[in-house]
């Protein structure tokens, strides 16, 4: 349990990776139709997410396994993309974990 809070801590301890997380909450909104893959079902191309940050591809893949690694976004491989959207379920039992209801 403590590995995985110093994991979530360590995905949540950076603004981009806290702007990334609020954006896909709200994938219609912050991000452009894709030609492959649903927004909201399969989520939201790194390469849009990268551009919406104004990062490199590589930048935004380092902020991405993150935020997976703590299992607070889902990735999802489409042809040769790869898409995120957030892991609700993930997401409630860090909170809960962080404020110390577990």
């Amino acid at each position: 349990m403590l590995r995985e809070i110093i994991g979530i801590n360590k995905a949540l301890g950076h603004e981009k990776r806290l702007w990334i997380l609020q954006w896909l909450k709200a994938p219609r909104a912050n991000f452009p139709i894709q030609t492959d893959g649903s927004r909201v079902r399969d989520g939201v191309c790194s390469g849009f997410i990268a551009q919406k940050l104004g990062v490199s591809n590589a930048t935004v893949s380092e902020h991405l396994k993150l935020l997976k690694l703590a299992g607070l976004v889902k990735a999802k491989r489409i042809k040769k993309w790869t898409f995120y959207r957030r892991d609700e379920q993930a997401i409630k039992r860090a909170m809960k974990l962080l404020s110390g209801n577990v």
